[in-house]
């Protein structure tokens, strides 16, 4: 397969994120342990059977052109996080953000595969919004971080 140099690479991005969140173990730096529910798609409640779960997906995507041929690729990624707690699940919502900012601000270069096995990073990782539904579905909870990559 031929690569094209400034095409869309959202699957390869996503799923370097999925392989990333993976890690989320629960020491050194973590205070969760999501490893095994992690997954690179939105899937509804109804299969959602253990938790804390998040999703990932690509969202929009955007190109910024340079001087001599050269395209900044603008791309959205929302991480939706899914909590079931009796007790407070706005906090576990919160300690799992937690994480998931850790992990985006320790690896702001994040690798990606190329079609062509080439091993590339991504330049720039901004927030653009991170939310709760605030306790409206107490016991369960639902949050978002919502961010910006370049490549």
């Amino acid at each position: 397969m031929t690569s094209r140099a400034f095409t869309t690479r959202r699957e390869e991005i996503v799923s370097a994120y999925v392989t990333l969140l993976k890690t989320i173990d629960g020491t050194g730096d973590f205070v969760s342990d999501i490893q095994s529910k992690v997954f690179g798609y939105l899937r509804f409640w109804d299969e959602i059977d253990e938790f804390p779960e998040i999703n990932l997906n690509a969202g929009n995507e955007g190109r910024e052109y340079q001087p001599g041929a050269f395209k900044w690729r603008f791309l959205t990624i929302t991480f939706r996080v899914y909590v079931r707690d009796e007790d407070n699940p706005q906090k576990k919502l919160a300690l799992i953000l937690e994480d998931l900012e850790t992990i985006l601000e320790d690896n702001s270069s994040l690798a990606y595969t190329e079609s062509d096995g080439t091993i590339k990073n991504i330049s720039d990782i901004s927030i653009i919004s991170l939310s709760t539904d605030e306790g409206s579905l107490d016991p369960l909870g639902v949050g978002e971080l919502i961010i910006e990559i370049r490549y």
